[in-house]
């Protein structure tokens, strides 16, 4: 019975060195392309209020995909609800298509602010005489 239990504690030690290290050969994760989706089927817009579920089919166009045509239920704020025909950026896993979402809104630029006026020279202070 201990060599039963020694032998489990050798192979938890080894799954916990060789693990990470067999899985980082699969690639890095969270690697997600970018395209844009041209909305071709979306459910009715309901009359309630917030967030509701909308059902959207399209076309996503990639660097990776051309014309792969997807079909997702997702929540969606009455305010952005989609339309048909509306291009719409977003991410997309490059290995599958299918697991989309949109693209984060980008921030808006920053305007720059009030210029700083220079700062005018000092004059040097003569040294104090002996």
């Amino acid at each position: 019975m201990v060599e039963f239990a020694f032998l489990l504690v050798i192979l938890g030690a080894l799954a916990l060195v060789l693990g990470p290290r067999l899985m980082r050969r699969r690639g890095p994760r969270g690697e997600m392309a970018q395209g844009t989706l041209l909305v071709t089927g979306v459910s009715p817009r309901p009359e309630a209020e917030g967030e509701q579920f909308v059902t959207i089919s399209g076309v996503i166009n990639g660097p990776t995909v051309n014309e792969h045509v997807v079909y997702q239920r997702m929540a969606v704020d009455i305010m952005n609800w989609p339309t048909m025909g509306q291009l719409i950026p977003v991410v997309y896993s490059p290995k599958n298509p299918d697991n989309w979402f949109f693209a984060p809104p980008t921030p808006p630029p920053v305007p720059p602010g009030p210029p700083v006026p220079p700062v005018p020279p000092v004059p040097p202070v003569p040294p104090p005489a002996p």
